[in-house]
């Protein structure tokens, strides 16, 4: 694994663990006001955990494949401005 995707995956993990805290403290009170007018509400709404899986899958991918995708866009300009 080269430097930059085991940086790139640190970094998704603890941008990931941020977020997740920072979720439950502003969710916590809002799932304690809202709980006794719905039961059979969640936890977490769907929509929040779709979004965090989607962005750490978009952050990971990046890290993975940052040079290759510079690569490819650098040959990519080169070739328009021919």
């Amino acid at each position: 694994m080269t430097f930059m995707a085991r940086h790139g995956l640190v970094l998704v993990a603890a941008v990931t663990a941020l977020i997740g805290h920072s979720l439950a403290a502003v969710l916590r009170p809002w799932k304690i006001a809202t709980s006794a007018d719905h039961p059979e509400r969640g936890d977490v709404p769907g929509w929040v955990m779709i979004t965090l899986m989607s962005a750490v899958l978009v952050a990971a991918l990046l890290a993975l494949a940052g040079p290759a995708l510079e690569a490819m866009f650098n040959q990519a300009m080169d070739t328009v401005g021919k």
